[in-house]
């Protein structure tokens, strides 16, 4: 049932991302062991599940919400991301957002900036859920030049040669 959530990707045993559960796909959540929910989406939208926090708090489920606005991301959003996730690295972690857009960028820049993932493979897995928009390159681009990481040409390089193989 988790598999069937939009856009799901496991990291690891003890982490896994997608889009938006739906109700039944919370439930599962909670029956599958997870010890951590972080939800990156916006509350009040179409694609948000009212009482989400009541359903993973019923399966004494610890539950974070970080609103990101798709629009306008902010870079202290991602800073409480982080430092909330590293926290809890030892833990079950499923981290969502509408369309694992959002999660796909934050934890493509956890990985490359906590845990020294090369720039590329980061792309690379972000390209497996989307192309991220210029509003999420420059996002991904200012927090990477300031953590003296940089991302230099492997974004354009990987859509030329994994998307856009017409591009060269």
């Amino acid at each position: 049932m988790i598999k069937s959530i939009y856009n799901y990707k496991q990291f690891s045993p003890n982490l896994t991302t997608g889009g938006q559960p739906d109700e039944n796909e919370l439930h599962a959540i909670g029956r599958a062991g997870y010890e951590v929910v972080i939800n990156l989406g916006l509350d009040g939208t179409e694609y948000s599940v009212q009482n989400e926090k009541e359903i993973i708090e019923s399966y004494g489920i610890q539950y974070i919400h970080i609103p990101v606005s798709f629009e306008a991301p902010e870079v202290e959003k991602y800073w409480a991301f982080a430092t909330f996730l590293k926290t809890v690295s030892y833990k079950k972690v499923f981290v969502h957002c509408a369309a694992n857009k959002r999660v796909s960028i934050f934890m493509a820049l956890f990985r490359v900036i906590e845990e020294g993932l090369p720039c590329r493979q980061a792309i690379e897995d972000i390209l497996s859920i989307w192309e991220p928009s210029e509003v999420w390159e420059n996002f991904m681009n200012e927090l990477l030049r300031t953590t003296n990481k940089t991302v230099g040409n492997a974004l354009n390089e990987v859509l030329r040669d994994a998307v856009r193989p017409w591009a060269i």
